[in-house]
């Protein structure tokens, strides 16, 4: 089996605010995660990544920039690694959805948990592990490393699924932006 290395998109204002992007469209990078960014491209040059693919939202695929520069490859999105669908919480602040008793069902018992207009951690985790499965099953070679740009709940939803942590467990994990996970 290939290495798989699972990057988190770097920061931007909504990571900086507290706010919920989920989907939507025309969130990029800050300042700050456009450094990230770069000095994961510099971090990892001497990686031997043979593919880099990306959700296709802009804060994935402006992370996965550099390094595909640095390795000279393109970039491939893919929306299976987009982010989860969480619907009518977009754009809304966490302080605000905190208040939600939905809020407590998502932190504790998220496999019970469906987003308003949106997906359920379980189609999420499904989604993503499916690609991933997939993603993997393409670079047969056991030397091959292949990176795979993505938000936090779906690293950490995909990790918990591998590492078989079960879902209502997954928020212990933790990925920071522009994190890398093995």
């Amino acid at each position: 089996m290939p290495i798989l290395l699972f990057i988190r998109h770097g920061e931007n204002d909504y990571t900086k605010k507290g706010k919920l992007a989920g989907r939507t469209p025309g969130v990029h990078l800050n300042e700050h995660g456009r450094e990230q960014a770069e000095e994961l491209g510099k971090a990892l040059a001497e990686a031997p990544i043979k593919a880099i693919y990306s959700s296709p939202l802009e804060r994935a695929a402006e992370t996965a920039k550099p390094i595909a520069q640095a390795h000279q490859v393109t970039v491939i999105q893919r929306p299976a690694l987009g982010e989860l669908k969480v619907g009518k919480w977009e754009g809304r602040s966490l302080r605000s959805l905190r208040t939600l008793k939905a809020w407590r069902v998502v932190q504790t018992a998220p496999s019970l948990a469906r987003f308003p207009g949106g997906e359920s951690f379980n189609e999420a985790q499904a989604r993503v592990v499916a690609e991933l499965t997939s993603l993997l099953a393409a670079h047969p070679s056991k030397t091959a490393v292949i990176a795979c740009v993505s938000h936090a709940d779906m690293i950490k939803l995909a990790v918990a699924h591998f590492v078989g942590l079960p879902l209502d467990l997954f928020q212990r994990l933790v990925v920071d932006p522009a994190s890398v996970t093995t």
